[in-house]
């Protein structure tokens, strides 16, 4: 049992002294641009009396670096969902004042880059109108003004305020007569490809409303099909077609579409399939990190703990975050 406690808390104070000794060392190697260690997070996982930690939502935030993640194709979508959680819900108003205008400047940093990209623009004002909303909702919640700091929310009211300027300045113009070919030039095969590429059912929804031979194609039962096999096993999709057995007399106008929407409200999409990359955290140093990025770990570190794993098995791989997985993390 000694043995055993022994070994946990050599394992944690470990990784928290390998974690200081790398922050320290990091603004040392940047510096000459040289061996730049990629952003991460120690976080504590439990408390427990012999190892007492806080996990500070403001400092995740500022050492996983995703001012620069929002820059990333791969991560835009993860830091777009990420703060959809938390501007919703009236979440942004019970964060720490340092939380809330370090979320407001990165969507002040999201919305510049959707204006210099002309890509997500739904997302944008989605975001945008939830964190109207939550404002307005705020103005009157403590005797008619709202609750904290007048100087803080006057930053808040600035903040948004550029925010919406930038939103409602995007103008997306169609192309040139040069650029050639144009989507409406290309044949409806190559039309039904696009479409079969798209993970999103509001995509397609979207896509039939914008033309008429997009709304042709999302109509077949082909769409539907795949995306019902993109997001969901061959044991959810039987148990959903046992209880519609009245309704497949007949599989060639069986509504697939009806299928996905009812298998979206038993057990949700695919959190996986929705983000290009996501946040993963080490079992072994207990460390949030960007996967593509890579991470300083105790396993490549530490050469009698790597002889231990190898005895053990080999190493375990990292356990991927979702953006509602990693909210829990903190107290919020």
């Amino acid at each position: 049992m000694f043995r055993k406690w022994y070994d946990l808390k050599l394992q944690a104070c470990t990784a928290s002294f390998l974690g200081s000794k790398l922050d320290g060392e990091e603004s040392e190697k940047s510096s000459d641009g040289v061996n730049r260690i990629p952003p991460h997070c120690h976080i504590t996982i439990k408390c427990t009396r012999e190892i007492a930690g806080f996990n500070g939502l403001s400092e995740a935030v500022r050492r996983l670096d995703f001012s620069s993640a929002v820059r990333d194709v791969r991560r835009f979508n993860y830091i777009c969902a990420l703060l959809e959680l938390l501007v919703g819900g009236q979440r942004l108003t019970h964060l720490p004042g340092a939380a809330q205008k370090l979320l407001l400047s990165m969507l002040e940093q999201l919305a510049d880059q959707v204006a210099t990209s002309k890509h997500n623009l739904n997302a944008l004002r989605a975001l945008v109108m939830s964190v109207s909303s939550a404002r307005e909702s705020e103005k009157r919640s403590c005797w008619g003004r709202p609750l904290g700091s007048r100087a803080l929310w006057g930053h808040h009211d600035h903040a948004i305020a550029r925010i919406n300027r930038i939103a409602n300045s995007i103008r997306i113009q169609e192309p040139g007569p040069e650029v050639v070919p144009k989507l409406h030039d290309l044949p409806e095969e190559c039309i039904r490809e696009i479409l079969l590429r798209i993970s999103d059912h509001r995509d397609l929804d979207a896509a039939s409303s914008a033309w008429t031979v997009m709304a042709s194609v999302c109509n077949e039962q082909r769409i539907w099909r795949e995306l019902v096999n993109f997001h969901f096993t061959q044991q959810q999709i039987d148990a959903a077609l046992a209880k519609n057995k009245e309704d497949i007399a007949d599989e060639k106008e069986f509504d697939w579409k009806k299928l996905f929407h009812q298998l979206r409200k038993m057990y949700g999409l695919r959190e996986d399939a929705q983000f290009a990359e996501t946040l993963s955290l080490c079992r072994h140093c207990k460390c949030l990190f960007w996967r593509s990025l890579g991470h300083p770990c105790i396993a490549d570190q530490c050469p009698e703990y790597r002889e231990r794993l190898k005895e053990a098995g080999g190493p375990l791989p990292p356990h991927p975050v979702p953006p509602a997985a990693f909210l829990k993390f903190f107290s919020l």
